[in-house]
């Protein structure tokens, strides 16, 4: 069967398909960068904010719980562990900073930068030092699918066999009904979390929430998650799609339109989005600099002098070499695949190491 298929063949043990595909994710080094890695709020220092391996978390556990939902009437078989797998993994693509990182990226080395497309890169590609997790093809699938910033009113699972490694648009809708879940799933999560976080921060007030919003589906992040959740589950029991009520459907877009005119627009995260592609670009031409005088000569990387960031480079493309020898060093490619693994806190750090002398010693 297609949907449990793998780029590599393997014999299944007592976990089962899909939540094997959960802990090898959870294994994984990229995802364990996500808990350094922005959502909304670049590099908090306050622990109550969301970052981005708190928002796989919610998205998974979201549905997850919309399947249990349907699979609570006869009519629906939707399994729940595929649902959790393809949250756990649809954002491992994301690049420091969140969406204004990736759009640094894409400004520094013309690649046209999709952390979906990229999410589905890290898994199939460079995770698992150059080897990939070899996850099963629904989940692949899922990932590489998951477009949370389109807005649907329903969606159905798209019939035929897709070539995964060949998308490179985000107009691909998921092959399978937890697929299409995560996609309605995402947007539950970072909606109701952005105002929480938000709030937090000072920057918006409950007040400011449009009254419609908060008399129908509330104004704190439990009662936005509970309130669409219960929605999606009704709704696509009634139609035998996975669907948003008209009411909730409307809300949805209301919520979405607030938070980009009074959070993602805001000016104090405008601020911030300034000082991102100066850094990346910093970190980028560095590196491609290095690469231009040391290529494979891996020595050279790890010479005593050399900043750290030279030297774990270095390391980085070593144990990437079979990978980016097929690939032929595409240099664009190589500081795209490494920039976006980065963590904000180490975009940071590397950033002042390049920009800042060392102070002379005695």
């Amino acid at each position: 069967m297609i949907l449990i298929k793998r780029a590599e063949n393997r014999e299944e043990d007592v976990r089962g398909h899909y939540f094997r595909d959960q802990t090898a994710i959870i294994h994984s080094m990229p995802f364990r960068r996500l808990k350094h890695k922005t959502q909304v709020f670049f590099s908090p220092e306050n622990d109550h904010i969301c970052t981005r391996i708190e928002h796989v978390l919610h998205v998974a556990s979201i549905a997850s719980t919309v399947c249990k939902g349907l699979n609570a009437t006869e009519e629906w078989h939707l399994d729940s562990e595929l649902a959790y797998a393809i949250g756990l993994g649809h954002d491992l693509g994301h690049a420091p900073f969140g969406h204004a990182g990736e759009d640094a990226l894409k400004k520094c080395t013309g690649l046209d930068f999709k952390h979906e497309m990229n999410s589905f890169r890290v898994v199939r590609y460079l995770a698992n030092n150059g080897k990939g997790l070899n996850l099963t093809y629904a989940v692949e699938d899922g990932i590489i699918s998951h477009n949370g910033e389109c807005f649907e009113q329903s969606l159905e699972p798209y019939p035929n066999l897709k070539k995964l490694e060949e998308i490179k648009e985000r107009d691909t809708i998921p092959s399978t009904y937890e697929g299409c879940i995560v996609r309605f799933a995402d947007k539950i999560a970072y909606l109701g979390r952005d105002i929480e976080d938000a709030l937090i921060s000072n920057l918006i007030t409950h007040d400011e929430l449009p009254e419609i919003i908060k008399d129908y589906i509330g104004k704190y992040n439990g009662q936005i998650i509970n309130e669409l959740v219960i929605d999606l589950i009704n709704e696509s029991k009634r139609t035998g799609k996975i669907q948003l009520s008209n009411k909730a459907f409307e809300m949805i877009k209301k919520l979405s339109d607030f938070n980009y005119e009074k959070i993602y627009s805001h000016k104090r995260i405008i601020e911030y989005k300034k000082h991102i592609e100066p850094m990346i670009r910093t970190i980028y031409e560095h590196l491609r600099d290095i690469f231009g005088s040391y290529g494979t000569d891996y020595d050279k990387y790890d010479f005593e002098g050399n900043l750290q960031i030279t030297q774990a480079f270095g390391r980085y493309i070593k144990k990437m070499e079979p990978l980016y020898e097929k690939e032929s060093f595409q240099i664009q490619r190589i500081l795209t695949d490494y920039i976006s693994g980065m963590t904000d806190n180490y975009v940071l750090k590397s950033t002042k190491e390049i920009i800042i002398p060392r102070p002379l010693q005695s």
